[in-house]
């Protein structure tokens, strides 16, 4: 069937406007002419109809064009599964996010322009999923403590930079020991399952290994200016606490 694109922008739900974007982007491919008129196909509409399905989902445009790039529509079980590990069961909008978190919209927006929080298009509507209000209930608790807000955006940027270096150089190896060689190969739901079981403990390692380095060398300035008293009460904190991670926030 052919479509002029009022009629495609009908039928798939998505303004022209939208429509003329994605195709911009070159998230849908163009039409074909007829004379001076652009007309679209059967394939135009299923791949809008499948844009909406991921945006809905919690996919960004960025990951939708990554998706739609890959044979067969790369592999559903682990999208899903990195999905609701970054997005989770819900989203909120920033005025949403912003009331359950306790902190000024102005926040969030100061947090997304530092490149350390971003919704996802839902509808045409900016979302943000459970992840990012953790993250933000975490940094008020740390601003609550009196730390200035601007030296916390300044260490969280670096840190942010420094995380996705790791983080993709540990997507190489997830890559070529999981998804590509070994048992699990091209095996979706195998790989899968093997994501699920080793994000909890990557995570946990990462996070004790920051809080070992982080008390250390925290101890070790005590130390060195000989602060005995507040290095035996920071020995004694460190003992009688342990870290729980929980990345289910679903």
């Amino acid at each position: 069937m052919e479509y002029r694109v009022e009629e495609l922008a009908t039928h798939s739900g998505v303004r022209v406007d939208t429509l003329r974007f994605y195709q911009g982007r070159g998230l849908l491919p163009p039409p074909k002419r007829v004379g001076r008129t652009a007309v679209y196909g059967d394939d135009h509409l299923a791949r809008l109809r499948r844009i909406k399905e991921l945006q809905q989902q919690g996919f960004t445009l960025a990951q939708i064009q990554q998706v739609l790039e890959q044979p067969a529509g790369g592999a559903p079980e682990l999208l899903a599964a990195l999905v609701e590990e970054s997005v989770g069961a819900r989203t909120l909008s920033r005025q949403e996010l912003a009331a359950e978190a306790g902190i000024p919209e102005v926040l969030i927006r100061a947090a997304e322009s530092a490149g350390l929080m971003a919704p996802v298009e839902v509808d045409d509507e900016e979302r943000f999923g459970e992840a990012d209000l953790e993250m933000a209930r975490t940094g008020k608790a740390i601003l609550d403590l009196g730390f200035p807000l601007h030296e916390i955006l300044q260490r969280s940027i670096a840190h942010a930079r420094n995380i996705e270096e790791t983080c993709d150089a540990a997507i190489d190896l997830f890559d070529d020991h999981v998804r590509k060689s070994g048992p699990t190969a091209n095996d979706d739901r195998a790989i899968t399952e093997v994501f699920q079981k080793l994000l909890p403990q990557v995570t946990r390692l990462v996070a004790l290994h920051f809080q070992h380095t982080l008390v250390g060398r925290a101890l070790h300035r005590l130390k060195t200016k000989e602060e005995r008293e507040a290095f035996r009460a920071a020995i004694a904190a460190t003992e009688a606490q342990s870290l729980e991670v929980d990345v289910a926030w679903r």
